[in-house]
């Protein structure tokens, strides 16, 4: 059985972990992530190193200077918000368009990414796209995408990318005679 100050020090331990390493990730100091936190720079030391155990007003500031939610810290991720079984994978369709599309990242949340699987059958007529992302990004699994930017189009192969901002007016099509797989990756506006 595990003491209650061995959990308390390994709650420290663990939280002070993740927020050094996000921190690190983001390449901010000590002094400008506490200064954003309303902390100062020795007891965020302190925290970082599992030595404090930040007070919950103290974890929001640190979480906000850090861009992230509070859940970051203290939740561990389940299986359901993180994982996408293949076999779950079910496909969906728009109005206008012969594209299946199926969800690869999660729904709800704070997301700041999502990523879909295209099924695009084999002479798919242009589809003008209409994305509600800031960028967009492709990566041809399979076949052929015909993809218009304004006036230029590029045709893509198996393991080529395409990275864009999504005010850009575009389109794809699949001028092949076989069903072209991409994975599409955007990141969605802020409202």
């Amino acid at each position: 059985m595990v003491s209650p100050l061995d959990e308390k020090a390994y709650v420290a331990a663990t939280t002070g972990r993740r927020i050094r390493a996000l921190r690190q990730r983001l390449r901010r100091t000590l002094q400008e992530t506490a200064e954003l936190a309303g902390i100062s720079k020795p007891y965020l030391s302190q925290v970082e190193r599992g030595r404090a155990t930040p007070s919950l007003r103290s974890l929001i500031g640190i979480a906000r200077a850090l861009g992230v939610t509070l859940q970051y810290f203290i939740e561990t991720p389940a299986e359901e918000q993180v994982v996408r079984r293949a076999e779950r994978l079910k496909f969906f369709g728009f109005t206008g368009s012969a594209n299946q599309y199926g969800r690869l990242t999660s729904t709800g949340g704070d997301r700041k990414l999502d990523a879909q699987l295209v099924k695009m059958p084999a002479g798919a007529q242009r589809f003008d796209v209409v994305a509600q992302a800031t960028e967009e990004f492709l990566y041809v699994m399979s076949g052929e995408v015909s993809l218009t930017l304004e006036d230029t189009t590029f045709v893509l192969r198996a393991g080529d990318t395409a990275h864009f901002e999504s005010a850009v007016p575009h389109a794809w099509a699949n001028p092949s005679d076989t069903e072209s797989v991409f994975v599409w990756v955007g990141t969605p506006k802020l409202i």
